[in-house]
């Protein structure tokens, strides 16, 4: 079953000091975070969309404290 990464969470503390991101959420001027990936190197993207352009916005590496939460709709 693939899963799809509703929100990921950076940092150690994750109650105090992660940041957190999800899907649906607006950043950066008005833009969205369309959809968040688990790549092949084990790293996670974050997307970003505003109109009809998606663009890369985060990436972190498999060496940070990362915490992940799946959408559960299915």
């Amino acid at each position: 079953m693939d899963s799809i990464i509703r929100k990921i969470s950076i940092g150690s503390d994750y109650k105090n000091d992660a940041m957190h991101y999800s899907v649906g959420q607006e950043v950066y001027g008005g833009h969205t975070i369309s959809h968040i990936l688990l790549e092949p190197d084990n790293s996670y993207n974050i997307f970003i969309k505003k109109n009809d352009a998606i663009l890369p916005w985060k990436k972190f590496n498999s060496n940070m404290a990362i915490s992940i939460e799946y959408d559960l709709q299915y």
